[in-house]
């Protein structure tokens, strides 16, 4: 493929290397400058490491690429969901009670494991016939929604700030040419960052006071070392699984919502293949391991898909090296500084854009893919799902509390509206759903939309090639 045919920011690219090696390694910055504010402000909220963090953000993500045949772009991330099972264990973020908190996550990561066996015993045709575009497409878009407010609450520190990181994003993304359209996010990271130091925002005192090296993984805040110590305490840490392991339903259930994000965007149906069974298994093993050395509870990264929808670039070597670069800067104390004393109306800014584009997705998703809602089911599925991920996500409990014994089980919005959705979608009169169709049907299940088609399906198209039209995209695929 010439480069001549290749419009930058215009076009899907699914291979980033025709775009040459320096302008391929700024993607990889782009990626990992869009998850680090999230990824790291799960450690701050906690009292886990932010150089652990990193390390395994990193690991976790090339593990995932391993095990989903390094098809899936995604980016695997600090997971928000289980910030309540911390608090639970270790609500001062006391580094002994943060090592039972890890074992209950890495448990946790396990019960992954067992749903991906389901995908692949009973296949993912069967299974995903609970998970039509009817039901992912609002799950998506209230997954954008329900990350609004944290954003809108960063931006609220400092709103001029956070306006000159959103203005740089817009003005790089609609007028930029070449590559400033391309990097946008990293642009309007940098520049509301180094106007916020200007304006004297910023304390470097921490940068200065840091280390240039050290190891990013103290043993000591490992669940290994409660084995080792002889301190340990066998009830807590069978209450840390019965209080956290409960959470991956929620978090199972958002993964999917992820993976049909990312399948929509890019124009590839993950669901299908690699298929859920090995997403499932990669999130699962990357949670799991991180846990037990010390790191939070990982999960595939909505941020990093708005990227992909910003820049076009579809390819998952990107990712990768935004994971390499992470496990390196894990390594350097001075840069976990930096990250730390990053004002937060900056990340407000990147995020107010990011967050949108997530449920901007999930809208088109719901649209490309023809759903019917002229047919009552499937608005009925929609806005049950609507109203009950945002409404129970910002209520005054945040979650749907179920007592249950000696423990209580939280439901969070996003858990408690996909179950509801996938339930009725199941059992509603109406549904017509054949999973390996090549026309949508009332509920919506193609994912081959006209964003993410192939390169040789729109140079067919362009050049009136009828007969490659109806084979590029398979042939783009394989």
């Amino acid at each position: 493929m010439s480069n001549e045919r290749i419009k930058i920011g215009e076009e899907g690219i699914y291979d980033a290397r025709q775009l040459g090696t320096g302008k391929v390694l700024i993607l990889g910055f782009q990626h990992m400058f869009a998850m680090f504010g999230s990824t790291v402000l799960v450690p701050l909220l906690t009292g886990l490491s932010v150089s652990t963090t990193l390390l395994w953000a990193g690991l976790g993500t090339l593990l995932f690429h391993l095990i989903s045949k390094k098809k899936v772009p995604a980016f695997l991330g600090s997971s928000f969901a289980f910030l309540a099972g911390y608090a639970a264990i270790a609500p001062n973020g006391e580094p002994d009670l943060l090592r039972y908190a890890c074992f209950g996550v890495a448990c946790a990561g396990l019960v992954y494991l067992v749903l991906a066996t389901a995908f692949k015993a009973f296949g993912e045709s069967r299974v995903m016939q609970y998970f039509p575009p009817v039901v992912t497409g609002p799950i998506i878009i209230a997954i954008g929604l329900n990350l609004s407010k944290s954003a809108i609450e960063n931006c609220s520190s400092n709103w001029p700030i956070a306006l000159v990181a959103i203005v740089i994003v817009v003005v790089c993304n609609i007028w930029g040419r070449g590559m400033v359209k391309i990097i946008p996010i990293l642009l309007g990271v940098m520049g509301s960052y180094l106007v916020a130091a200007v304006c004297g925002f910023i304390d470097f005192s921490e940068v200065q006071n840091a280390a240039w090296f050290g190891v990013p993984v103290n043993y000591s805040r490992t669940v290994f070392s409660l084995f080792t110590d002889g301190t340990l305490d066998t009830s807590l840490l069978i209450t840390s699984v019965i209080t956290i392991v409960p959470i991956a339903f929620a978090t199972m259930m958002e993964h999917i919502g992820d993976i049909s994000a990312i399948s929509s965007t890019v124009g590839e149906n993950f669901i299908k293949e690699p298929g859920l069974h090995r997403t499932l298994t990669g999130d699962g093993t990357a949670t799991a391991l991180a846990s037990l050395f010390g790191a939070p509870a990982n999960t595939t990264y909505g941020e990093n898909t708005g990227v992909l929808t910003l820049t076009k670039v579809y390819d998952p070597m990107v990712i990768r090296l935004a994971a390499c670069i992470a496990i390196i800067l894990s390594f350097c104390p001075k840069f976990a500084a930096l990250i730390e004393v990053m004002p937060s109306a900056t990340v407000g800014g990147i995020s107010l854009v990011l967050y949108g584009m997530i449920s901007a997705v999930g809208i088109r998703n719901v649209v490309e893919t023809k759903v019917d809602f002229s047919q009552t089911r499937n608005v009925i599925i929609a806005a049950l799902i609507l109203v009950l991920s945002i409404g129970v996500n910002y209520s005054t409990a945040g979650a749907i509390i179920i007592p249950l014994g000696a423990m209580t089980i939280n439901f969070s919005g996003i858990a408690t509206g996909s179950l509801v959705g996938i339930i009725l979608n199941a059992i509603l009169p109406g549904k017509d759903y054949k999973f390996n169709d090549s026309e949508p049907n009332k509920t919506g299940v193609d994912l081959e939309i006209a964003q993410g088609e192939s390169l040789v399906w729109q140079l067919a198209k362009k050049a009136g090639a009828k007969n490659m039209v109806e084979d590029g995209s398979e042939k783009a695929k394989n």
